[in-house]
């Protein structure tokens, strides 16, 4: 999850992301199946798994509908209102504000059940606070327009309800100490992020590591990587540099990534060290 990655706290000023006609008429359907089944957001969201302020965005045309919430419905609503979801769903269009090269993770991230992270460049998009966000578009080349940057940001902060509408799914993120260190955007940008970063590190679902600035035994020198287990357990990889993406669905890849993974893990400080040192660098600000 590097740059184009998008707390748990929304900024203020943003805003729902944009909603496509296609999303609202699939939010629409999915509405009136749900009704005819006389079963209200708050006792379907369980039913397929999902809460319901998340079956509430995605009714509402607000965001945009994980591919296993088809199977999911249809298991629920029964096999024609199925084939509805499935015909409604294949005239979606995917969500203003991400990069096309993005998209196929974007959707990988909102299935999973477990996500990894490791960054070396910057804090993954996940963890970023909008001050953070709005720091780093700043110094983007070639500039964003107005119109572009206000989308980036806000797509940006609303894939991390991810952390907060998927309390079973489990991430880990390992983010190098360098990167706190730099106080990208200034001290009051870095006070914010290390708050942000102590909040979202307090979810049980949530693991944030740090790893030491001297560290002779690094597995992580190939770069940043992200990794997610699908609903069926296979884990699927992705790399991102420079406005282009691979994303690695060999299994036997998949696999020397997880391998790398997990030897950082060992290698970074523990989630409660990890706390330890934001705090002190939090106080030192």
């Amino acid at each position: 999850m590097a740059s184009g990655n998008g707390g748990v706290g929304v900024g203020g000023n943003c805003g729902e992301s944009e909603s496509s006609d296609s999303l609202r008429t699939f939010g629409a359907v999915l509405k009136a199946l749900r009704d005819e089944a006389r079963l209200t957001q708050e006792q379907f969201a369980p039913l397929v798994q999902y809460s319901a302020a998340y079956i509430a965005k995605i009714e509402q045309g607000k965001r945009f509908p994980p591919r296993d919430l088809l199977d999911r419905s249809e298991e629920v609503l029964g096999p024609t209102a199925g084939r509805v979801l499935s015909a409604a769903s294949r005239s979606l269009t995917r969500k203003v504000g991400l990069a096309s090269w993005f998209l196929q993770w974007a959707a990988a991230e909102e299935e999973a059940i477990s996500l990894l992270s490791y960054e070396s460049s910057v804090i993954p998009g996940l963890l970023q606070p909008e001050p953070y966000i709005r720091a780093l578009f700043d110094r983007r080349l070639p500039p964003l327009v107005d119109e572009q940057f206000e989308h980036q940001v806000c797509a940006r902060l609303e894939r991390q309800r991810l952390l907060v509408e998927r309390p079973g799914t489990t991430f880990s993120f390992i983010i190098e100490q360098a990167l706190l260190e730099r106080r990208m955007g200034g001290n009051e940008v870095t006070r914010v992020l290390l708050d942000h970063l102590l909040r979202v590190g307090r979810l049980r679902n949530v693991e944030v590591q740090a790893m030491p600035l001297i560290q002779e035994d690094h597995s992580g020198f190939e770069g940043p990587l992200s990794l997610a287990e699908t609903v069926d357990n296979r884990w699927i990889g992705y790399v991102e540099a420079h406005d282009s993406s691979r994303l690695i669905t060999d299994p036997k890849a998949a696999g020397a990534m997880l391998q790398r993974y997990g030897k950082m893990r060992s290698q970074a400080l523990s989630h409660q060290a990890t706390t330890s040192l934001l705090e002190q660098m939090r106080g030192a600000l």
